[in-house]
């Protein structure tokens, strides 16, 4: 066990070395992002994507057997459910994106993670490919696509063709809570400030059953940072679920392929055997041989 050891004690120290807050180091200081349609305000458009492990867990993490484990003789062993995943039901190590390192989570809260976490496949809302949102919509593994004129600003994202519109002028409170929220945008100089409110509590903040209460409100930031990156940021507030505001943030990349535009990836055919295929008039088996 001494190499294990030295590597984990390696890695906590790599991550306590670490300065999240370079990646809000503007490329100069005389950099100024160009302006957007209206002449004033940054122009945001393009197609961004997060390059991290934070859909696996936005928590520093080392790398695990499955996103599902089962005690074994000798440690942690993949789930049955994900057993036949191998390799690619692995979770990579991940240097975490939450400010100051931890969430803090109430006791109670802390509990129900520990729980979505042991039964990540039965809980997690991406394997039934409900929308994924926010955060977590804007560091899922594909891109996503920020539409922005004069006057108002729309994102649609890849992943289960899932969309937001930014209000710009204030909407008032959500008619109804929703699985991507109710969006109010303003702007902070050349930084975006969108307060979203009105979401589900279904939604998790990644696959290690990191979760919230329909009472979250999260304050987003997008700040150009140089002509190829943003700065985001998303303050958390849930006193039902963590016993004080906290933040994650990471750089957002723009996808520079000469032919880049998002694609479909509307799961929900997907996942329609695994969640109705038992009710077919001549079901295909449903268990491993």
């Amino acid at each position: 066990m001494r190499p294990l050891a030295a590597a984990l004690a390696l890695f906590l120290a790599l991550a306590a070395c670490a300065a999240p807050e370079d990646a809000a180091v503007p490329v100069s200081d005389t950099w100024r992002a160009p302006r957007g349609p209206d002449g004033v305000h940054p122009d945001l458009n393009g197609i961004w994507q997060a390059l991290n492990e934070a859909n696996y867990n936005i928590e520093l993490h080392m790398a695990r057997s499955s996103l599902q484990e089962r005690e074994g003789p000798h440690g942690p062993l993949p789930a049955p459910k994900t057993l036949y995943l191998g390799a690619v039901g692995a979770v990579p190590p991940g240097m975490g994106v939450v400010e100051g390192g931890k969430i803090p989570y109430k006791p109670e809260a802390l509990a129900k993670k520990r729980e979505n976490q042991a039964n990540w496949i039965d809980r997690d809302p991406e394997v039934k490919c409900y929308l994924p949102g926010v955060p977590r919509a804007t560091y899922m593994p594909q891109p996503f696509q920020i539409f922005q004129n004069a006057d108002s600003i729309f994102i649609a994202y890849q992943y289960a063709g899932a969309v937001r519109d930014i209000y710009m002028e204030d909407p008032g409170p959500a008619p109804i809570d929703s699985w991507m929220g109710w969006s109010h945008g303003r702007w902070e100089g050349d930084t975006l400030v969108v307060e979203v409110t009105g979401q589900l509590d279904s939604t998790w903040f990644d696959r290690a059953g990191n979760h919230h209460s329909a009472q979250m409100k999260v304050t987003e930031r997008y700040t150009p940072m140089g002509p190829n990156h943003l700065h985001y940021e998303a303050t958390i507030e849930d006193p039902e679920t963590f016993t004080e505001p906290w933040t994650l943030s990471m750089p957002l990349y723009r996808r520079m392929e000469p032919d880049v535009r998002l694609m479909e990836f509307r799961c929900v055919e997907f996942v329609e055997e695994l969640m109705y295929g038992e009710w077919r008039r001549n079901p295909l088996p449903r268990s491993i041989p």
